[in-house]
């Protein structure tokens, strides 16, 4: 947390910079490039192309009237040297909606002065469009005419809010940031109280009947939603049957409704500590789609054969009802599984004995898939605690233990197989692409792991199984957080396309999400051409009663397959906006949590170190500060690349990745979300 760029243009820039003097730039071609635009809070830009070309840095003087997120139609130029940058022709569309800001008087008008720092554009609020507002509040204003030449932003006043700082207002300022979208509109939530009123019971005419086999849900203490029950029988022969049964959100939202429409735009659920923005309305995601126990629910079930290697030596897919026998969490499998506790194991009762079954299964597909080269990350996520106010309680490291890996291991099993499925009719797929990592961050990354003792070449062109040894050298060591954060900043983004090109990080040739419809709307178009593959090959076989998620007509199913780049590119972008605002809250939630504590002192870790600063990660907290390398005082310190450490110039003092500090809370920046440290 409060990191700070170095001078100059970012790493991110000085890349594309490399990229774009290849021959395959578009620069000098006269042909306009449309993608979304990004801006720095310097005033500089990338446009990010929707056809997943390489970026095009714009310099700040030709932005010109584009706001951040607008979706633009810039140019190629020359620009400095041999690089390239770009112009904006014209905005193709506008994104931001509403502004966060600070409300001030100006002579005979109100403007509001943007908190987020991306949008150097004032926004004029006329005296009849104030609302309840008065100068010096802070306001959510919607954007009621755009910038245009000499004209300015105009908006009115949506509502005010209270006092920076606040968690509810710092809340607001997150959403509204990110243009997320908390409520649905009238028909979507009406149609979801329609669909959600619906007998289990009466579709068993339609799907296999599974109430009588013993899944259960596996979810955090909190969770409301419970998308995926899972379901294991051991065979003759070291054999498992693996089921995974998944909410069969399909049912009730239809292509083309209201709550299609609404589950499209936003993409993905949103969640935030202690809180969640849907992509489906809570009578769905929480009540009619959510596998809640002893409760017939319709689900679609992936049933897979588990080889004695691990492998998956058969598979099909249909729709069922199911009734989940248990409602478990995480720390009850840990208490079963890895713990053996008596008193939790005799709780269980029959769930227990079917965990202990689901773990032998769950050992074989695990190490199938690390043979296979598949990269095992374990990069910590801070646990938010709530308390019942609202406010920050702890903050602590995350537990990653036997039922997750469990979990997530039956799940890979059951994308891959649905994946390899489409794939082999030729249905058409939303795939889960991960390219290999590109060759200018992998460089980078290999300079470091050498400096740290790595002996192995790690290089372009370099297989996942080679990345994975990285991570299990690195395990238990100082520097293995710093590793695991740098080799993920190494590898490409995931995205969605309809295109396979494998999953590098999995090791994977074929791969889908499938297993969670309720959040992710790409499950839920993997379920749609699912289901229509099904009924194509039982050749005219049972649709579901009305027709209703029995899959698409012909007719449908091109338009499905002609539509697939747009919402690949779609959905891969609500998911890169969510990522984001979730980093930001969490961000938020440590720096309130900081605020009560500045002048305190605690004993740190320092978790990595850049050329600005050391990062230090608390032992008694789980968070992370920035000691800015100007506030150390006692010598002129300077990164030492070839042994990522800060050395002193005079005492030769050194600090490096696992030294432990004794620290002071400084200074905690709520709106810029840092929090700094200083050395005592």
């Amino acid at each position: 947390m409060g990191r700070k760029r170095a001078q100059g243009r970012p790493g991110r820039h000085e890349r594309a910079q490399k990229r774009t003097q290849q021959p395959a730039t578009r620069a000098g071609t006269g042909k306009g490039v449309i993608g979304e635009l990004r801006i720095h809070r310097d005033g500089y830009g990338f446009v990010i192309p929707v056809d997943g070309g390489d970026d095009l840095f714009i310099p700040a003087r030709f932005i010109g009237d584009a706001l951040h997120a607008d979706l633009v139609e810039a140019k190629a130029i020359k620009g400095r040297g041999k690089s390239t940058e770009g112009r904006i022709n014209k905005v193709v569309e506008r994104r931001m909606k509403k502004l966060v800001g600070r409300l001030e008087r100006r002579e005979n008008t109100y403007e509001v002065i943007a908190d987020d720092r991306r949008v150097h554009h004032r926004v004029i609020v006329r005296a009849d469009r104030l609302g309840q507002a008065k100068s010096g509040d802070n306001v959510i204003v919607i954007i009621e005419k755009y910038p245009r030449g000499e004209d300015p932003m105009e908006g009115a006043v949506e509502r005010v809010l209270g006092s920076r700082g606040e968690i509810e207002t710092e809340t607001h300022a997150v959403i509204v940031r990110h243009q997320l979208t908390r409520d649905f509109d009238r028909a979507a939530e009406r149609e979801a109280e329609e669909v959600s009123k619906f007998d289990a019971t009466a579709e068993l005419e339609y799907r296999e009947d599974l109430s009588n086999v013993p899944f259960v849900t596996i979810d955090g203490e909190t969770a409301k939603d419970f998308d995926d029950a899972v379901a294991v029988r051991r065979l003759a022969g070291g054999e498992f049957t693996l089921l995974v049964s998944i909410a069969d959100v399909s049912h009730f939202v239809e292509p083309g409704s209201a709550l299609d429409g609404a589950a499209y735009e936003r993409g993905t659920s949103v969640y935030f500590p202690g809180d969640c923005i849907p992509m489906l309305p809570e009578a769905l995601s929480n009540f009619a789609c959510s596998l809640r126990p002893n409760e017939p629910r319709l689900t679609f079930t992936a049933e897979m054969t588990v080889g004695q290697d691990g492998r998956i030596v058969g598979s099909r897919f249909f729709k069922s009802v199911i009734k989940s026998m248990a409602r478990l969490t995480y720390t009850q499998v840990k208490q079963v599984l890895a713990d053996a506790d008596p008193a939790a194991t005799a709780k269980l009762g029959r769930a227990a004995n079917e965990l202990r079954t689901m773990k032998l299964c769950f050992e074989k597909l695990r190490r199938r898939r690390i043979a296979r080269g598949s990269i095992d990350f374990d990069l910590p996520e801070p646990e938010i605690q709530i308390d019942m106010q609202g406010g920050v309680e702890d903050i602590v490291r995350s537990e990653r233990h036997v039922g997750h890996m469990m979990i997530e291991e039956f799940m890979i099993a059951a994308n891959e197989a649905v994946a390899e499925f489409l794939t082999e009719q030729e249905a058409g797929c939303l795939y889960r692409a991960h390219e290999a990592p590109p060759a200018d961050k992998l460089s980078e990354f290999a300079v470091m792991l050498h400096n740290l003792g790595f002996g192995e070449r790690v290089g372009p062109g370099v297989g996942p199984a080679r990345l994975a040894k990285v991570v299990a050298w690195a395990r238990g060591k100082p520097f293995e957080r710093m590793v695991n954060h740098m080799l993920l900043r190494s590898m490409a983004q995931a995205v969605y396309s309809p295109k396979n090109i494998g999953h590098y990080g999995l090791a994977s040739k074929c791969y889908c999400h499938f297993t969670s419809p309720i959040r992710r709307y790409p499950d839920l178009v993997v379920h749609r051409l699912l289901a229509q593959t099904l009924h194509r090959k039982t050749a005219g076989g049972p649709k579901a009663k009305g027709g209703r998620g029995g899959g698409l007509d012909q007719k449908a199913v091109k338009r499905w397959q002609a539509s697939l780049d747009e919402m690949a590119l779609h959905c891969s972008k609500r998911e890169r906006i969510a990522m984001e605002a979730e980093r930001e809250m969490a961000k938020l939630y440590a720096a309130l949590f900081m605020q009560e504590r500045v002048g305190q002192r605690f004993a740190g870790i320092i978790s990595h170190i850049a050329k600005f600063g050391i990062f230090v990660e608390l032992i008694d907290y789980f968070v992370e500060g920035l000691i800015h390398v100007s506030t150390l005082c006692d010598d002129t310190y300077t990164y030492d690349e070839r042994t990522c450490a800060f050395v002193g110039k005079r005492k030769k003092k050194t600090f490096k990745v696992g030294d432990k500090l004794d620290i002071e809370v400084s200074e905690v920046d709520i709106p810029n979300r840092e929090i700094l440290f200083e050395l005592v």
